[in-house]
């Protein structure tokens, strides 16, 4: 039995010290610990990317920095230093975004804009948020933060908001403000 466990023992000192004895520290390279680091498939710089659809323009957007993600599995876009984004209606009226931060994700076409979003509409009436999300594919806006809506007949806040880009299909959640209401009298 002894000698069993004598054998055992050997063989690991001869294997451990095989071991330390072939390793070339003075040749040794740095392993490289950021192998999972997400690289980015293509950066722009102050970009200015145009949306058409049927030859008639949508929406220009600006950004300082644009970074391209499409070789990932779930691709997107970020603007990293904010972005600006004008939207033109078919009769050219002008609604400004602006943000901090955006990112677009390609395979749905939802926008998240993130810190000190502003929505300004040609009509004047300014939408500022922490928060903001718009679906492209629907014309559709979003968000589950609180926000503001100052226009000339109205200064509401809200903690959610669901609206088409039109704002005449909406849903907030808890709403205090002001709203002018124009009263109607029955015809007699």
């Amino acid at each position: 039995m002894l000698s069993h466990l004598l054998k055992y023992k050997l063989r690991v000192v001869v294997f451990a010290t095989t071991l330390f004895c072939s390793c070339d520290l003075s040749n040794s390279q740095p392993v490289n610990l950021d192998s999972d680091k997400i690289v980015p498939a293509g950066t722009g710089y102050n970009i200015r990317m145009v949306y058409t659809d049927s030859t008639r323009v949508k929406a220009i957007l600006q950004a300082p920095l644009y970074l391209d993600y499409s070789n990932l599995s779930l691709p997107y876009s970020e603007f990293p230093e904010g972005l600006k984004v004008t939207f033109l209606d078919e009769f050219m009226n002008e609604n400004i975004v602006l943000a901090d931060f955006g990112t677009l994700y390609n395979s749905t076409k939802i926008i998240d804009l993130v810190g000190n979003v502003s929505l300004t509409s040609s009509d004047g009436s300014i939408l500022n948020t922490e928060q903001l999300y718009w679906d492209a594919s629907n014309d559709w806006i979003f968000t589950e933060r609180e926000f503001r809506f100052v226009g000339p007949e109205y200064n509401v806040l809200a903690n959610r908001l669901d609206t088409n880009k039109e704002f005449t299909k909406f849903q907030t959640g808890k709403l205090t403000g002001t709203v002018a209401v124009k009263e109607e009298t029955a015809p007699e």
